[in-house]
């Protein structure tokens, strides 16, 4: 077997080579499909199976990772929403209550005086 296998052309090659003498590459169709992903990621094979297996798997931890991280973020964001939701509630019903004494006040005025005005009638 060859010393590096750099590509899945260079396994293929490999894999002739050992079906001319009457053997087979181990873990061939495992590495195959590995370098492929490898591959369509953009990255090179290390030349070996062990190197490639490992590789693929940093990168599908790294993949891990990011989505957990990008996880806790939304979470975090859904809180820091949330919070900013309860605490404009308070606010809101604060202002209604206002709004609603103004009213209620303006209300109360409006009709003294139109009492004021009714007992002066004759």
């Amino acid at each position: 077997m060859a010393d590096k296998i750099n590509g899945i052309e260079d396994l293929e090659e490999v894999r002739a080579a050992a079906a001319a003498q009457g053997v087979s590459v181990p873990n061939y169709n495992e590495w195959n499909q590995i370098m492929l992903e490898l591959e369509e990621l953009g990255l090179e094979s290390t030349g070996s199976y062990d190197g490639d297996k490992a590789r693929l798997k940093e990168v599908e931890q790294a993949v891990e990772d990011y989505i957990k991280q990008m996880q806790v973020e939304q979470a975090a964001t859904e809180a820091k929403k949330e919070d900013q939701r309860v605490k404009e509630l308070p606010e809101r019903d604060s202002e209604q209550t206002v709004k609603a004494n103004v009213a209620n006040a303006t209300s109360s005025q409006l009709m003294a005086d139109y009492m004021k005005i009714y007992h002066l009638l004759p």
